[in-house]
C-alpha cells in the first residue's frame, strides 16, 4: 500500500511540473537577427554589401526571457567587419519561438560610440 501511494505521489508531481522549454537559439550570423541588423543598417544607408566582410560577422546573445507561451524576446549583440578592419556594432531586439526566429520585427539600435564614465571614447 505505501508503495502504491509513493508511486501515485511521484506520478503526481511529475505530471504536475512544469516543463520549461529551453530558449531557441536564434544566434549566429546567418540567423534571423544579424541579417535583418544588417539590413535596417542597410536602409539607412549606414553601409553597404561590399564594405562588409561578411566572413568575420560575430554575433553574442546577451539576454533571453519567456514572455508567453513559446515567445522569448531576446536581444542579441551584432557586429559586422568593414573591409578596413573596422567595426560597425547594433543590439537587434527580437521575439522568437521553438519553430521561428522571426516572430516579429527586429529593432536594430546601432552602436555610435562607446563611452568610459570619464566620457572619454572606449575601445
Amino acid at each position: 500500500m505505501m508503495n502504491a501511494i509513493s508511486y501515485a505521489l511521484a506520478v503526481t508531481i511529475a505530471l504536475s511540473t512544469p516543463v520549461f522549454a529551453k530558449d531557441p537559439d536564434c544566434g549566429g550570423p546567418n540567423n534571423w537577427p544579424a541579417a535583418m541588423v544588417f539590413v535596417a543598417m542597410k536602409n539607412a544607408k549606414i553601409v553597404t554589401n561590399d564594405q562588409i566582410d561578411f566572413s568575420r560577422t560575430q554575433t553574442t546573445r546577451i539576454a533571453s526571457e519567456k514572455i508567453g507561451p513559446d515567445l522569448w524576446r531576446q536581444v542579441h549583440l551584432v557586429r559586422y567587419f568593414r573591409n578596413d578592419g573596422s567595426a560597425l556594432e547594433a543590439v537587434a531586439v527580437s521575439d522568437s519561438s521553438q519553430e521561428e526566429c522571426s516572430m516579429g520585427d527586429v529593432k536594430t539600435f546601432v552602436i555610435s560610440t562607446k563611452l568610459l564614465p570619464s566620457g572619454e571614447k572606449s575601445n
